[in-house]
């Protein structure tokens, strides 16, 4: 379509039509030219009905407060929203002035490589930063995304296992029944669930002897039989909360950052710091498989996908199979 066929002040980009004028704010329109709702959304804007305040500059600082304003952010689950503030917040104390239409992949780069020393802290912001300059395409601001592509660092991955035996014993051992501590690792480990909705727990979910809970991250609704050691906990836990892990006031529930570094303490003091509060759904799922469960029953509990079962289990699925067969190879030597 040539651009005279479109009216004044309107442009076609390859992701779709833009109002351009000086003096305004770039935006993108929701209708496709020539429909009644195109023309109506373009006269609304020429009225000022759909016009938002004056043009900012295209700055970082800018462009970060419209990504926090639109569905995209909106979207994204409390806690990732949280984890990407915070490198929201660090673009904008670097280069918050900057204009984002003039960064290059070779700035993208060495921003990555400027962190390089903090391989996660790097591959994390350039996720970030992805998603951001893919926001500013959508505003018309520029036409491509220079973070598109551009590879995170490679990194030494550890292969995450489930808790000792001996370490979960000096966990309770460290932390009696009717702490914080204690009760949080007894709802991971008791019920299977990430530490997210973990933390989400509230008194209402306990429903027929188990916990009703609906996954944050898959939206699945399990319920959870309670084991008798999480019921010891809840037993000795306060209730003048609607939740059942609380802040220290007991206003509201216990955040991620303050669960994840009282945990960290107990860790560092029973010489567990190799093992995390996520590793607590690897004890789930494997003593499960110790138990004879299938991936079926394992699923049911954690509400994991058939793939995740097995990628948890793997390393205690290969024991579990090696002890059989090395017994039965010794059972057909032995008849021999």
């Amino acid at each position: 379509m040539a651009k005279r066929e479109l009216p004044r002040h309107v442009y076609r980009q390859r992701n779709g039509l833009y109002f351009q004028r000086r003096g305004w704010p770039t935006q993108k329109l929701a209708h496709e030219f020539g429909t009644p709702e195109f023309w109506k959304e373009y006269a609304d804007i020429l009225a000022g009905e759909a016009k938002p305040s004056r043009v900012t500059s295209r700055s970082f600082a800018a462009l970060i407060d419209d990504y926090r304003k639109s569905p995209r952010y909106k979207r994204l689950k409390p806690r990732t929203a949280l984890d990407y503030d915070k490198f929201l917040d660090f673009f904008r104390s670097i280069m918050g002035d900057a204009n984002p239409v003039a960064m290059k992949r070779k700035d993208v780069i060495r921003l990555r490589d400027a962190n390089a020393e903090k391989a996660y802290f790097a591959n994390y912001s350039l996720r970030v930063l992805r998603i951001l300059m893919e926001h500013c395409v959508d505003l018309g601001w520029r036409e491509t995304n220079p973070a598109k592509g551009v590879p995170e660092l490679r990194t030494e991955k550890t292969a995450r296992e489930p808790w000792p035996q001996e370490l979960l014993d000096a966990y309770r051992a460290a932390c009696p029944i009717g702490s914080r501590e204690r009760l949080v690792m007894e709802l991971c480990v008791g019920t299977g669930q990430r530490i997210g909705d973990v933390l989400e727990m509230r008194w209402s979910d306990i429903q027929n002897g188990g916990f009703v809970v609906r996954q944050n991250k898959t939206g699945k609704e399990l319920w959870v039989p309670i084991l008798s050691d999480l019921q010891a906990a809840l037993d000795a836990a306060s209730r003048h909360s609607m939740f059942i892990l609380t802040n220290e006031r007991g206003t509201n529930r216990w955040s991620y950052r303050g669960a994840s570094q009282a945990v960290r303490n107990v860790r560092e003091r029973i010489g567990a710091v190799d093992y995390d509060i996520h590793s607590w759904r690897y004890n789930a799922a494997c003593e499960l498989l110790e138990a004879g469960c299938g991936d079926e029953l394992i699923a049911a509990v954690t509400g994991q996908s058939p793939a995740m079962v097995q990628h948890y289990t793997k390393k205690v699925r290969q024991r579990i199979r090696a002890a059989r067969a090395q017994k039965m190879r010794t059972g057909s030597a032995a008849s021999q």
